[in-house]
């Protein structure tokens, strides 16, 4: 883990940063918020701590909280993904475990593995987020409708960050 501290703070920045300053900007008739920045959890080491998981889960959300104004919402949504990670990386285990040295991405682990992994996640991000931000179900439907299409198009945004990710790291 320590030999990749400096690609996760990268990414921390990076990701942090694009979605306070370019995704936040982003509804689509007010169904459509893209939250790429969960891919900074989704992407950590198998072998990261949950204890640390949880941590990097509330500084990433509380990061996106300072700069959208939103106090404690991401930070919670977040702290529930990396609650929630380690059960959906046992649940998706291949036979023979993890490699030792991999991360869970789309590069290690191709495109079908990844999609189950990150969908459950993104979804259960999105429902979480959006619910607590409603507070209420009353419009639990329309609260639904928007969780789902969000998390469709923060997939996508995930899937063509793992291509270029991809794609970089082989020298295209």
């Amino acid at each position: 883990m320590i030999s990749y501290l400096p690609r996760y703070l990268f990414n921390f920045v990076f990701f942090t940063l694009i979605q306070v300053l370019v995704l936040n900007n982003i509804q689509l008739s007010g169904y459509v918020n893209p939250y790429l920045y969960i891919l900074f959890i989704i992407t950590l080491p198998f072998e990261t701590p949950g204890w640390l998981l949880l941590l990097l889960g509330f500084t990433s959300g509380m990061a996106v909280d300072l700069f959208s104004n939103t106090p404690g919402m991401h930070a919670s949504a977040t702290v529930f993904v990396s609650f929630l990670r380690p059960y959906v990386l046992r649940l998706f285990a291949p036979r023979e475990e993890y490699q030792p040295g991999t991360i869970p991405t789309m590069a290690y682990y191709g495109l079908g593995w990844f999609l189950r992994y990150a969908a459950i996640l993104v979804l259960g991000h999105h429902l979480f987020l959006f619910f607590i931000e409603v507070f209420s179900l009353t419009h639990f439907f329309s609260t639904l409708l928007r969780a789902l299409s969000s998390t469709v198009f923060t997939l996508i945004l995930i899937i063509v960050a793992q291509l270029f990710s991809q794609g970089k790291k082989q020298g295209r």
